[in-house]
């Protein structure tokens, strides 16, 4: 059997990028002849194995035939007869489907190099078409490399896709997980501008009829920003139902639902403290659970700073401290055991928390 180093580390490493992780393909092989030879079995779909030592991924050579939509929608066939070109042919993109021999010859029968050097994503053949994930795929790839483009044959090929009712097939937990893993690359935007620039933006984010802030999305790159603030910073255009619509659609993850929710209330946060309006203050931060959990405060405050980077820093601390001294000097407890109501004891809470809040002023 032969065994080749292949795809995204071999793409990074000539784009002389640190590579993450690495992925083998075994030709001329067996399931039975690898686990003799003590490699792990762990693929369902088709003949993946771990090595015994390393645990990298080896997958044994394999075609594929359309049976179905979607994704999921392919039969495969591995066996010692298929070719590292076979294999090659089903990938997606040309700059991934390079390979290199244990020797350290490069097989790029598809011109992936070439397309690296012009700095162009192109499909490798007609299959591209069969998996409507290649389509999101791209446009992660585009927020990973924000200086590649889409080559026009697969523009083209992508707009068939759209008429053909491929993308329809999308199952939800994919498509947030790519434009989760998008958001967290050095050019979200790019995932968005490049769906709109292959025409199907409308189709998977019918929600979000703004693009995304690059300027703002580019602060929060700089200041390593968590998944939920930018998830937050992709809804700033949106209004609440949309917002609701977008976190349904895609099983959106609590943490990313509950800060987007929350950024609609940035500009009544920024304006009562504008204002100086202790009672709205109060009331905002209750909104925020602010007096219970600061960090969801913290992150809010950021969202505020990214959005607006004319807000002081100074400003947000100030409030930190509040909610801080709020946590030490408000003891309901012996209330409680004096007897008051828990009604009576909420409105006492509260208007401790606004006495707070005017000393600040």
């Amino acid at each position: 059997m032969d065994i080749y180093l292949v795809g995204g580390a071999i793409r990074d490493a000539l784009l002389g990028l640190p590579v993450r992780e690495r992925d083998w393909m075994v030709v001329g092989s067996t399931p039975e002849a690898m686990e003799a030879q003590g490699f792990e079995a762990v693929g369902q779909s088709f003949p993946v194995f771990l090595h015994p030592t390393t645990h990298e991924e080896y997958a044994l050579a394999r075609t594929e035939r359309k049976v179905a939509l979607g994704y999921k929608g392919f039969v495969f066939h591995a066996a010692p007869e298929v070719t590292l070109e076979e294999d090659l042919k089903r990938r997606d993109l040309t700059i991934n489907a390079i390979a290199q021999s244990a020797e350290g010859e490069m097989i790029d029968p598809y011109h992936g190099r070439d397309d690296l050097k012009r700095r162009v994503f192109r499909h490798v053949s007609e299959a591209f078409a069969e998996d409507p994930v290649r389509v999101l795929r791209i446009a992660r790839f585009s927020a990973r490399f924000p200086d590649f483009t889409v080559h026009l044959s697969t523009k083209e090929l992508i707009h068939k896709m759209l008429e053909s009712g491929e993308l329809n097939a999308l199952v939800p937990e994919r498509v947030w997980k790519e434009c989760s893993r998008a958001l967290m690359e050095q050019a979200p935007w790019r995932f968005f501008d490049v769906l709109t620039e292959v025409g199907v933006m409308s189709a998977l984010f019918p929600m979000l009829t703004q693009l995304p802030s690059k300027e703002t999305l580019a602060r929060a790159v700089a200041v390593d920003a968590a998944l939920p603030v930018r998830f937050a910073l992709t809804c700033e255009y949106m209004k609440a139902k949309e917002i609701d619509a977008f976190i349904v659609q895609y099983h959106v993850p609590n943490a990313c639902a509950e800060l987007a929710k929350l950024s609609l209330l940035i500009p009544a946060y920024l304006d009562c403290w504008r204002h100086k309006h202790a009672e709205l203050i109060s009331q905002c931060l209750s909104t925020l659970d602010a007096w219970r959990r600061p960090g969801r405060l913290a992150s809010f405050q950021l969202l505020v700073r990214l959005r607006y980077p004319e807000h002081r820093r100074q400003d947000d601390q100030h409030v930190l401290s509040l909610v801080e001294e709020a946590q030490e000097s408000i003891d309901a407890s012996q209330w409680a055991k004096d007897g008051v109501p828990g009604q009576e004891i909420g409105k006492r809470i509260q208007a401790a928390r606004v006495e707070l809040i005017k000393h600040y002023f």
